[in-house]
């Protein structure tokens, strides 16, 4: 039988998720802050539709990514090269959840509910959830946002409204993480998306050992507040300064 979670009680350990659906844990009908932060410390993540309780997963395996194997390939480096784009960290936190939200070709609705967007936006206002965002002509066309805890970022969802927005944004990010001293990105899912960008499934118990050393574990970036990215770290992406896959 399914487990119940409240605010206030202990997550079941990911350990005990189903096989079928993959990583299902537990259900409830409570999604705040301080629940979702109990979570990503455990490698639970929630996930779920309008018409559902809140479901918790922990699949095995896990897709993630290390920094230093990320690819940037050589049409998006010609890109972030040439393209007249703009860089901007946390200046529109819940723009970009919306536009992640916004209905896709291939989906046939979201996740990002109200109160999905509220439980994110309070944690960016507590410091711990962040976006990057690429503006074009003076328009947010396309970004990502997530969730840091130590040295470990959660990747939740991106968008984008011009060719390769997206993407500018995550190989900023991944170039600024790597500078802070984060090891790990949480893509969660496995997608030939992610895997083309480097991302590969690790077993859910290395992702828990790993986890459990990681956000607990300072990074070189401010625990609280906007992030700031460094103006090295954004010339040297503009330059293509990082690995080029074949």
């Amino acid at each position: 039988m399914l487990a119940w979670i409240n605010t206030g009680d202990a997550f079941p350990h990911a350990s005990e998720a189903l096989r079928d659906p993959n990583g299902l844990l537990c259900a409830g009908l409570d999604l705040n802050a301080e629940l979702v932060l109990k979570a990503y410390e455990r490698g639970i993540y929630p996930w779920y539709s309008d018409d559902q309780p809140v479901l918790w997963w922990s699949p095995d395996p896990r897709m993630v990514l290390y920094p230093h194997d990320f690819k940037l390939h050589r049409s998006l480096r010609k890109t972030l090269m040439h393209a007249a784009y703009e860089i901007r960290v946390d200046t529109a936190f819940e723009d970009v959840m919306r536009a992640c939200a916004d209905p896709r070709p291939e989906q046939d609705g979201t996740w990002i509910s109200e109160a999905v967007i509220d439980a994110y936006c309070d944690l960016h206002r507590a410091g711990f959830a962040h976006c990057v965002e690429t503006w074009i002509d003076g328009e947010l066309a396309g970004g990502l946002y997530g969730i840091a805890l130590g040295r470990a970022f959660f990747g939740e969802s991106m968008f984008m409204r011009r060719t390769d927005a997206s993407k500018i944004a995550f190989a900023h990010l991944v170039a600024q993480l790597s500078r802070w001293g984060f090891e790990l990105i949480d893509c969660q899912q496995q997608t030939r998306h992610l895997a083309s960008m480097g991302a590969a499934p690790i077993s859910r118990e290395k992702f828990l050992s790993e986890l459990d050393r990681l956000v607990h574990s300072s990074a070189a970036v401010p625990r609280s507040g906007a992030w700031q990215f460094d103006a090295e770290v954004l010339r040297e992406v503009r330059c293509g300064v990082v690995s080029v896959a074949e």
